[in-house]
């Protein structure tokens, strides 16, 4: 009886040991949705060569910060821009020696595939009467691609006469599905999203002068594991370099 009390708890102890081990080789990353398709084929990558499990979850940066503030699990977290990595700073909810602007964008005005509009990024430009329906981009005060959207607008004297026909969504992705179907004539999103889909146009760029920098900040959580640091490390190597630039990104922010 003894001998079978001392096997099963042996058994266990490996069972136990064997879950701690497997969590370990996985990493948790918390990234903002423009970066779906890049941080998806990196993470493949790394996982082929590391035999390393990365799960991802990608979604507004602030819904993804306010989830790591109610203490979802994750060791990296890559925003769209500053706000949301530094609402996390200042809760010391990062590491902030590994905090690093990784990436930039553009942003970009979008409508349906073969459905585009001649606009002239100027402050006489009549937005509003160039196009019929409604403008889909991130919801105005949370989202960043939308408080980008709303920040260009004003600064081209188009919101006041626009507004009342913007739809905000929970994330860039969510904005681009909505122009995608013809949901919205129109659409707010970064030059990277446009340049995923086959279904939208790119009609212009915004001057850069209209809205803040668009920076992806990359930080290690405070809990981040070794393994963690490693891909974090990754993230900022010439391969990984090399995936987002081929989407698009503005890779001079690199360290």
């Amino acid at each position: 009886m003894f001998k079978k009390s001392l096997l099963a708890g042996l058994v266990t102890i490996a069972s136990l040991l064997s879950f701690v081990a497997h969590a370990e080789q996985k990493i948790t990353v918390f990234a903002a949705a423009s970066l779906t398709n890049a941080i998806s084929d990196i993470a493949a990558e790394y996982e082929k060569n590391k035999q390393i499990n990365i799960q991802t979850s990608f979604a507004s940066s602030s819904t993804l910060a306010k989830q790591i503030e109610k203490g979802a699990p994750a060791d990296i977290f890559i925003s769209a821009d500053t706000k949301w990595m530094s609402y996390l700073q200042d809760k010391n909810l990062v590491k902030i020696e590994s905090k690093v602007n990784l990436l930039g964008n553009q942003l970009v005005l979008i409508a349906p595939k073969d459905k585009s509009f001649k606009v002239d990024m100027v402050k006489g430009f009549n937005l509003a009467g160039a196009f019929s329906g409604k403008l889909c981009t991130g919801e105005l005060e949370s989202v960043p691609v939308g408080i980008y959207a709303k920040q260009s607008l004003k600064n081209l004297n188009w919101w006041d006469s626009i507004k009342m026909r913007i739809v905000g969504t929970q994330d860039v992705r969510a904005a681009l599905v909505f122009v995608e179907r013809a949901e919205c004539d129109a659409g707010i999103v970064y030059a990277t999203d446009a340049e995923v889909s086959s279904k939208v146009e790119s009609i212009a760029v915004f001057p850069e002068t209209t809205h803040d920098p668009i920076v992806y900040p990359l930080a290690l959580l405070n809990d981040a594991s070794k393994n963690a640091v490693a891909f974090y490390d990754y993230l900022k190597s010439e391969k990984a370099k090399a995936i987002f630039a081929k989407y698009g990104f503005n890779t001079n922010f690199t360290q």
